[in-house]
């Protein structure tokens, strides 16, 4: 599984072709129990510039966080596999509230997250299986310049106004704030690889979805 960098340093694309830069050392929040978590999302919130993406009930009996970067191939094996049965099995039936939280190993990573929050909560996880399904074209174009044209045509395609995509690629002030979040987030919750998964809590590893299913059914019976 990928492992998280040491620094995460980003690169907003900007328009004409330019490029911002920022750097931030990673692992500075201090982690905080699981009954602060409200507290700990809105402080990682950036002050409402960042807020999670979710899909189910939010009322449902079971809370699955996903930890994923937009760049890792584990993801889109979840995502384009066991997601959609979790998504049939329990998202859609009211069992499990999905969260889903951004991971940023690096630049592109970023960008990703930065088109994909361009739609809104409507437009977000449509652009979120776009960006797993075309993973291999866009993450492995040979230029910062080609991947991000890449991601543009991406979030054009989802039906992004090319003024507004290209004012959310060039938000610096959203992209640290995403930065932020992503660092506290992951400090709250021990993630240190992706996917991860906090299901009700508990932070665990990758896994295959028998056992993913076996522990939403424990904390459902519980």
């Amino acid at each position: 599984m990928t492992r998280l960098l040491a620094t995460a340093a980003a690169i907003v694309v900007m328009g004409g072709g330019g490029y911002w830069y920022f750097t931030q050392d990673a692992g500075t929040a201090t982690a905080q129990s699981a009954a602060s978590e409200d507290s700990a999302m809105a402080s990682a919130a950036g002050d409402g510039l960042v807020v999670d993406m979710s899909i189910g009930d939010p009322d449902a009996p079971v809370t699955v966080i996903e930890y994923a970067s937009f760049t890792c191939p584990h993801c889109q094996t979840f995502h384009e596999g066991a997601f959609k049965d979790l998504k049939k099995d329990y998202i859609d039936t009211g069992k499990v509230n999905f969260v889903f939280r951004e991971v940023y190993f690096d630049r592109p990573g970023l960008w990703a997250g930065m088109v994909a929050r361009c739609g809104g909560p409507d437009r977000y996880f449509g652009i979120v299986d776009e960006l797993f399904r075309q993973q291999q074209v866009w993450a492995r174009a040979s230029t910062a310049e080609a991947i991000a044209s890449e991601l543009r045509k991406i979030g054009l395609t989802a039906g992004l106004e090319p003024e507004t995509l290209e004012a959310c690629l060039s938000d610096a002030e959203k992209a640290q704030a995403m930065v932020d979040a992503y660092e506290t987030n992951a400090a709250t919750h021990g993630i240190r690889s992706t996917p991860s998964f906090v299901i009700n809590g508990t932070t665990h590893n990758n896994m295959n979805y028998a056992d993913f299913s076996r522990l939403i059914d424990d904390e459902i019976g519980s």
